[in-house]
């Protein structure tokens, strides 16, 4: 597993494709930030786009879910199957964790062309060579002014409404005793009592 002693509230970051790893990077010296990709990977359904954010302790786990390109707009970069994921500490709130996971997706799609790279015939960490980039932009969208100001605009510009990444908080249990919440995308699910939003509906 690649690592970092930077100081970045930015702690863990992964791609995956359905639940596997093919790139990771970590800050963290603690190996449970790795272990909270594992448990969160197999449960993602990739039948329609999703943009999602668990809690974890102190920590928030956001990812990015591709399915395949909408219909309506068959040109929108994205590859079906593939999972953008960064846990973060709980107070850096949730516009640069997104903004970061905009900008990672860019750049890996970039180097790994949909249209040419079979990404379920990769092995778990096919794409290793991806790492340093991922080390890279979690010290800068996670340090520097410059890099969270990119955060904002990346979140401005391709996530129309980031307080409806989360809005509905549902307690599950999973595999061997972790307790996560799940906040759910508002657009796919509009419930939720006004102080749930008042309470979960914070951005620096």
């Amino acid at each position: 597993m690649a690592s970092s002693s930077s100081a970045t509230p930015l702690l863990y970051s992964c791609i995956a494709y359905n639940s596997t790893i093919l790139t990771e990077h970590t800050s963290s010296a603690s190996s449970g930030t790795s272990n909270l990709a594992s448990l969160i990977l197999p449960k993602i359904d990739h039948k329609s786009a999703q943009k999602l954010t668990y809690t974890h302790q102190e920590n928030f786990i956001h990812y990015i879910a591709d399915a395949s390109p909408s219909s309506s707009d068959p040109s929108s970069l994205s590859a079906a199957g593939l999972t953008y994921l960064v846990v973060a500490k709980s107070d850096l709130g949730r516009r640069v964790p997104f903004g970061f996971l905009v900008e990672i997706k860019k750049r890996f799609l970039a180097q790994y062309d949909p249209e040419r790279t079979t990404f379920g015939s990769l092995p778990a960490y096919g794409a290793a060579a991806f790492n340093s980039e991922l080390k890279k932009l979690m010290v800068e969208f996670g340090t520097t002014k410059a890099g969270q100001e990119d955060a904002f605009r990346n979140v401005q510009s391709e996530i129309d409404n980031v307080r409806g990444i989360m809005t509905e908080n549902i307690e599950r249990v999973l595999e061997r005793g972790e307790r996560i919440d799940l906040l759910v995308d508002k657009t796919d699910r509009l419930g939720g009592s006004a102080r749930d939003f008042r309470l979960y509906d914070s951005y620096p």
